[in-house]
């Protein structure tokens, strides 16, 4: 007897940005989706980023006009779309002569001002530094200042995700795909997850899986790469915070590459990123001791107040997946994103290449565009006006705060500015009409009650300690090894239940 396996519209692999952008765009569209993801989402490179949503300045040296424009117009677009995790932020470039002429970055930051749709966001200016007040080393003198945005990585990937599922697409996580074949003009597509195997198919196949875009073409689908990959780490570290004030410095360093030092969850600073190939293993990528060097001799070189291994509190390290262009510098190999159309008994296969957060929007659009062929009833694009869950009615995060602090008694300012850009408008439905904070149940510490716990597991695909700690939130460099324990105890009594009353 023949099995009946579901058939969906599209299926997509990797829950990275990339992917959950496709997936929320197509189902919004009408068509029906699944996305399956091997880990957490975001829980690779998606997490692993600078943070930022920006037009990519550095990217006009190397004439990449195209993608700075798009995403230099993607900025004010996502701002509006996800006021809440995503803020405006000023960046502060010290000028060295010897780097780079006055009149080269003038010309650079006037291009950036005018290039993309600039209404919100502040233009660029030149600024010159008071010796005495300065963070920066006294030969400094002059910079120039110009906006980007800030954006949590993680969250950004979720809300897409939480979108996706809200329109009904299945999201699939800790759901690994074995294999995938055409038969029949449909992708038959093999599944294994925790409680077993599974099969679904599908009349398009989206491959989003970032660093392992090459790699499933070539194992999983036994077919050849239609494009070579350059597989480029990209590393951060933590430390405690340097310079008072909001404000970002973007570092030029005699290399020509750049490095950030940005304000980080209010009591850190954060400094990336390094870029060098990448031939290890993609599960296993941290930093290594010469980047690290490398990131504390290009700000010691630039600040007064000089930083040392010790001063290192926690660090992270991603894989870029770009496509390749043949460059000999890893800095200079192009960030745009390619998409690779295959097409076989009418059943294509998308694959996505390269790509960046401040792009995935448009690049889901162009992955619409690549798939409208095959569906011709597909409906228009939708996501350029369409808010991420948490902007719904949110006037502004600070309102926002005033609101919580008034809801509920006992909650700090810290703890209400927390909930309110994680979840803006959202907030209500974890805080679900409590007034007092002990309502909130068991508290782990440092603001993460058992409530909120539930709130990530039911409706955030949250699983292990570290989704919580490290993606849907940035809890992880406050917690300590016994309070992590606590939460991993509570998660598996927490799954234990969800497991029995899925069973009854």
């Amino acid at each position: 007897m023949q099995v009946s396996h579901p058939v969906y519209d599209v299926v997509v692999v990797g829950g990275g940005i990339n992917g959950v952008g496709v997936a929320v765009d197509a189902v919004g569209r009408g068509l029906s989706v699944f996305l399956c993801e091997k880990d957490d989402l975001a829980s690779h490179t998606s997490s692993a980023s600078s943070k930022l949503i920006h037009g990519g300045l550095r990217y006009l040296e190397h004439k990449e006009f195209r993608l700075v424009r798009e995403a230099l117009a993607e900025r004010e677009i996502l701002l509006a779309k996800a006021p809440h995790i995503i803020r405006p932020l000023r960046f502060i470039m010290p000028h060295q002569p010897h780097l780079r002429p006055a009149w080269l970055i003038r010309t650079g930051l006037f291009f950036y001002d005018h290039l993309g749709k600039r209404e919100k966001l502040a233009g660029s200016k030149h600024i010159t530094f008071d010796v005495a007040t300065s963070p920066l080393k006294a030969e400094i003198t002059q910079g120039f200042e110009y906006s980007d945005c800030a954006v949590d990585d993680a969250r950004l990937v979720v809300l897409n995700a939480i979108q996706a599922r809200e329109q009904g697409a299945h999201i699939a996580t800790q759901t690994r795909c074995t294999s995938a074949y055409r038969e029949n003009g449909l992708w038959v597509i093999d599944l294994e997850n925790t409680q077993g195997r599974y099969t679904v198919q599908a009349k398009a196949l989206v491959n989003a899986a970032g660093p392992w875009v090459a790699q499933f073409i070539q194992q999983n689908l036994k077919q050849k790469s239609p494009y070579g990959l350059r597989l480029i780490q990209g590393s951060h570290i933590v430390v405690p915070k340097i310079y008072a004030g909001g404000k970002a410095f973007i570092l030029q360093n005699d290399d020509h590459r750049i490095v950030f030092a940005i304000p980080y969850l209010d009591q850190y600073t954060l400094i990336g990123t390094t870029d060098h190939e990448y031939q290890g293993d993609l599960n296993k990528v941290a930093i290594t001791q010469p980047e690290m060097d490398y990131l504390l001799d290009v700000y010691n070189d630039h600040f007064k107040h000089q930083l040392g291994p010790q001063d290192i509190l926690y660090t992270y390290s991603g894989v870029r997946s770009l496509c390749d262009d043949e460059s000999d510098n890893p800095s200079a190999i192009t960030r745009d994103y390619t998409l690779a159309l295959s097409q076989e008994q009418d059943a294509p296969l998308l694959s996505v290449f390269g790509g960046k957060l401040t792009t995935y929007r448009k690049l889901a659009e162009s992955a619409m565009t690549y798939l409208q062929p095959f569906f011709p009833t597909m409906k228009k694009p939708w996501t350029e006006k369409a808010l991420l869950p948490g902007a719904e009615n949110l006037v502004s995060v600070e309102l926002l705060i005033q609101q919580i602090l008034q809801a509920v008694q006992d909650v700090s300012v810290q703890l209400a500015s927390r909930w309110a850009h994680a979840y803006g408008s959202r907030v209500w439905v974890f805080l679900n009409n409590i007034s007092m904070l002990h309502e909130l149940g068991q508290d782990f510490g440092h603001g993460l009650y058992a409530q909120e716990v539930d709130y990530l597991v039911n409706q955030e695909w949250a699983i292990t300690s570290s989704d919580i700690l490290w993606r849907r939130s940035k809890l992880g460099l406050e917690f300590t090894e016994t309070e992590i324990q606590a939460l991993d105890e509570y998660l598996l009594e927490l799954h234990k239940r969800r497991a029995m009353s899925a069973v009854a």
